[in-house]
């Protein structure tokens, strides 16, 4: 009896040892796992070692997370990883891909208090990737490129909140008066850029591998950016997207033919965009490398998109830039200026003085790039408006016309074709001389009237004469209905009383 009982106390002792065994090999340490799970949870944790360069960083954080990608709080731990100096070459390669996949962590810059110490840590980890891509140590392999464009995608693709401006205060918007909106993450949006344009101007990275991921996608992101509020922003962007049209051939006429989309949407919708000036910046050094002759592509684009941008009220945002860029085209092709000519007649302001005087501007540009015939067949309808310009009680609009004849090239022109011209100017120019109420107006007028009679003065008094009886048909015509208007009154006057119809013959 003694025996059965001490037999099952021993097998009962060999269970629970069993279970012990088992339960060791599923938890070596419990005390070690529960000690990092209250690390995370408080937040503590160490810095990494070099050891942790080979661990999988999705261990320390996750990239994708949501909480990141809207500025959440940061609920794992966020530490700098060894610098590039305290590694050994062989690991430098992928010390660059985790400090890469680091980066693509975003913060919320709206609350300046919040997360300080993480956006400190991923500034200098950009600003290391910035001088570890310009020393020329990294190679750029297919993985490499694949989580740095990640990378710069979930920095800067994002949703731009425009300030809401009417095209009537973007019509007297002075752009060195006015305060540009700065955006608040800049500090780590400046070291993102400047990555960007280091990887695109980069020797190491071979554009037929970069293009499976500097894509037509990506492309257009970068479009988009282009709405931004902040000029920083802009200026950025603008040299990027010049390096990526010149180092990607592939994408040159995907680039042109989203720029003329933005370019139609602005003209014929919104008339509201940030970065007309910066896209037209670029255009024109694009311009400057078409190669002779021209293809038929790129003079549509000049017709249906360069052209029309003359018609938004906010020009003055952007003129500069759209002037050199129509230049350029009439200096390439001098067969184009009838065509820009009459394009500017079309978009010509009609109350408008201060865009008027860039109209005029813009047309002596053009002029000193036109031949004499694209001149002449253009000559009678453009000095048709160069003569109400004249006769602009706005004095800058008349003085800005009349110094079309200090220009050399365009007053031999106008001397070659003064039979045309003159009777068609004469009017305003005699008007000027005897009525006009500026003096500088006055002086610039009877200069240009001592042009013609010195050059022609038999077609000069000629036009005299025609003029002089015009002005007596008018002054016949004024008379005539001063004497209507003043019978009508005494007829009125006569059969007040009555409520007779009056009739005049």
């Amino acid at each position: 009896m003694i025996k059965q009982i001490l037999s099952k106390v021993s097998r009962k002792q060999s269970k629970s040892s069993k279970n012990q065994e088992s339960s060791g090999t599923q938890n070596p340490n419990p005390t070690s796992s529960s000690s990092k799970r209250s690390d995370l949870a408080s937040g503590n944790s160490r810095k990494l070692q070099n050891s942790d360069i080979s661990a999988p960083l999705s261990t320390r954080f996750n990239p994708n997370d949501t909480n990141f990608r809207n500025g959440g709080p940061v609920s794992v731990s966020y530490e700098s990883l060894p610098s590039f100096r305290d590694v050994p070459s062989t690991e430098k390669q992928s010390l660059f891909i985790k400090k890469v996949i680091m980066c693509s962590v975003i913060f919320d810059f709206t609350d300046p208090t919040k997360n300080l110490k993480e956006k400190e840590i991923k500034r200098q980890t950009l600003l290391e990737l910035v001088d570890f891509v310009a020393s020329g140590n990294v190679k750029f392999t297919e993985s490499v490129m694949q989580e740095f464009v990640k990378m710069v995608s979930a920095n800067l693709f994002r949703e731009l909140t425009p300030q809401p401006r009417d095209c009537k205060i973007l019509e007297s918007y002075d752009v060195e008066e006015e305060e540009p909106s700065m955006d608040p993450s800049w500090p780590h949006l400046q070291i993102v850029y400047e990555l960007l344009l280091r990887f695109i101007a980069s020797p190491e990275v071979d554009a037929k591998i970069a293009k499976k991921f500097i894509d037509h996608y990506f492309v257009l992101k970068l479009l988009d950016l282009f709405d931004s509020e902040d000029p920083r922003e802009r200026e950025y962007l603008k040299t990027i997207l010049h390096r990526v049209y010149g180092k990607f051939m592939v994408h040159r006429p995907f680039i042109r033919k989203s720029m003329n989309n933005i370019f139609y949407r602005f003209v014929l919708e919104t008339e509201k965009h940030n970065g007309i000036a910066e896209l037209l910046e670029i255009l024109g050094s694009i311009i400057n490398g078409f190669a002779l002759p021209l293809k038929e592509e790129h003079k549509l684009f000049l017709s249906r998109a360069l052209i029309p941008l003359h018609k938004p009220k906010c020009l003055a945002m952007y003129h500069q830039q759209l002037s050199y860029c129509i230049t350029q085209f009439v200096e390439k092709d001098c067969k184009l200026a009838d065509m820009v000519i009459r394009g500017l007649l079309k978009y010509w302001p009609v109350t408008n003085s201060s865009k008027e005087i860039m109209f005029l501007g813009e047309l002596e540009e053009v002029l000193e790039a036109t031949q004499q015939p694209e001149f002449q067949r253009c000559m009678v309808p453009l000095f048709k408006q160069i003569a109400r310009c004249l006769s602009s009680s706005h004095f800058q609009v008349a003085e800005r016309a009349l110094f079309f004849w200090n220009n050399d090239h365009i007053e031999n022109l106008i001397r070659q074709n003064r039979k045309v011209i003159l009777p068609i100017i004469f009017p305003a120019l005699e008007r000027n001389g005897r009525y006009h109420w500026n003096q500088a107006v006055h002086s610039l007028t009877l200069n240009v009237r001592k042009i013609f009679f010195d050059l022609d003065p038999e077609l000069f008094n000629e036009c005299l004469l025609n003029f002089q009886e015009e002005e007596a048909k008018e002054e016949k015509i004024k008379a005539r209905r001063e004497a209507t208007w003043k019978r009508l009154e005494e007829i009125a006057a006569d059969k007040a009383s009555s409520n007779e119809a009056v009739l005049v013959n």
